[in-house]
């Protein structure tokens, strides 16, 4: 009988552990609110990565949506609600990303005193084609559909810390050389990666690209290229019988030799569409967020965006 106990009593133990380790992983990167800092929350990777370097010691970054999360599928828990509403600024990136956001903005009550900041503003959006596009839950832009993925592109990258800088400035002015001190060293680095990207991508021969899901649409603007997508905006879309016989078709008559892929999202359509049509399939990364692997390696946005233009040279030439 004790054996039996014994049994029960390590299964539950087991459990146990099971699910701390569970809640663990669940848990938003950033910790919580620090008091004598500017605390910032903001909704995904490369806002929180931005708002980092531009804080500096100042402030204390939250990021909401955890590591290895599709940002598009997020949606925030209580705690998130809670830990926002103590903050002095909340950064999200706008244009239809983050549809949980308006709700999410009802929820923070009167009394808190955080900011928002829709760090897209100013950035020249895309409206996406596709009559047919996800929007069950971008209550925002049911009518025309907004690319939201502008960060893509080192070109609104650029904007989008301007407005973070901006928005430091704003609720902590005592700071304001710091913040523009920082924000220049970030900004001298965009304006590096920009150069590369467009140094290199004006030598490729082929301008095509055929990618799992809609997000280089302002990558594509901005250097000269353009991309056939399989899912529309939203990883989750599916995609029709049709759009998957064209894009057979135009591998096909462009000689299209690769198609791309990302990390966060399932490849089995990607990996489908290149048997189909005897391609090789290749990483291109939305950077959305960062899978465990890249975060313990210490890859961030800029390692992240060489390895896309890398990818992109070996594709197109």
């Amino acid at each position: 009988m004790t054996s039996y106990k014994n049994k029960v009593w390590k299964f539950s133990l087991m459990m146990v552990v099971a699910l701390v380790l569970l809640t663990g992983c669940g848990k938003s990167q950033g910790g919580g609110i620090v008091a004598g800092k500017v605390n910032v929350v903001t909704s995904f990777y490369p806002i929180y990565e931005f708002a980092k370097e531009i804080g500096g010691e100042e402030a204390n970054v939250i990021n909401l949506l955890p590591t290895g999360v599709e940002p598009h599928e997020w949606t925030p828990r209580s705690q998130d609600i809670m830990n926002t509403s103590k903050a002095e600024l909340f950064l999200y990136n706008g244009a239809g990303l983050e549809g949980w956001v308006p709700n999410f903005m009802k929820g923070l009550g009167s009394q808190s005193k955080v900011k928002s900041i829709q760090v897209s503003e100013g950035i020249s959006l895309i409206e996406a084609d596709g009559e047919d596009e996800h929007d069950h839950d971008h209550g925002e832009t049911a009518d025309h559909h907004l690319d939201p993925h502008t960060w893509v592109s080192p070109k609104s990258a650029i904007i989008m810390a301007e407005n973070i800088k901006n928005s430091y400035i704003d609720v902590d002015p005592a700071h304001k050389d710091g913040y523009e001190t920082r924000y220049a060293a970030l900004r001298d680095k965009l304006e590096q990666l920009d150069m590369k990207f467009t140094e290199e991508l004006s030598k490729t021969t082929k301008k095509e690209i055929v990618v799992s899901h809609q997000s280089f649409g302002y990558l594509c603007r901005d250097y000269g290229l353009s991309q056939h997508a399989i899912m529309g905006l939203s990883p989750e879309a599916e995609p029709r019988a049709q759009d998957l016989v064209a894009l057979s078709k135009l591998v096909k008559d462009e000689g299209i030799q690769y198609i791309f892929f990302e990390e966060l999202v399932s490849d089995k359509l990607a990996k489908t569409l290149a048997a189909e049509t005897g391609v090789q399939t290749m990483v291109l990364n939305p950077v959305e967020g960062l899978t465990k692997e890249q975060e313990q390696a210490g890859d961030t946005y800029f390692t992240l965006m060489e390895k896309n233009l890398q990818n992109l040279i070996q594709v197109l030439q």
